[in-house]
């Protein structure tokens, strides 16, 4: 079997759901009657389907997981995760603006864990670039002709 990772770090926006907290969506957010995540003119947002499964796994395989990202919705961002029972996944979670880099550094400090024994999903090309810097591994969540997985971040 595989060498497994010893941080899963996942970016938010358009990596676990299809949109940017902080411009696509209204918060705060609630769930309503008929169980939907609603923001607050009542537009439901979801997640990605495959997001439960992908985070139960790496529970199931004693991955622990984090969360880092640059938005500036912060209280909505957090909120999401609760409100789609997906903060019981993350043991970390560096949500603020500023450099994806400053995100990892904190938490190599709160884990221990090295760089690279960390693996990193994101949707943007420049984070990938930076954190690639760092040595972590990483994945590129969305195919377009000029960057994917097999591209070199450098």
């Amino acid at each position: 079997m595989a060498r497994l990772p010893k941080l899963a770090v996942f970016d938010l926006d358009y990596t676990l759901w299809p949109f940017w907290v902080d411009t696509h969506v209204d918060p705060p957010f609630h769930r309503s009657s008929d169980g939907a995540v609603r923001d607050r003119r009542g537009q439901a947002v979801r997640l990605y389907p495959e997001v439960p499964d992908v985070l139960q796994r790496l529970r199931d395989l004693d991955v622990p997981v984090a969360a880092a990202s640059r938005t500036g919705e912060i209280e909505g961002a957090n909120q999401l995760l609760e409100l789609f029972d997906l903060d019981r996944y993350f043991a970390h979670r560096e949500i603020y603006p500023g450099s994806k880099v400053t995100h990892f550094e904190r938490l190599q400090m709160k884990t221990g864990v090295v760089f690279s024994q960390m693996i990193f999903f994101d949707d943007e090309k420049r984070n990938i670039v930076d954190v690639s810097k760092l040595g972590t591994e990483w994945r590129y969540l969305h195919s377009c002709p000029e960057w994917n997985e097999s591209s070199n971040p450098n």
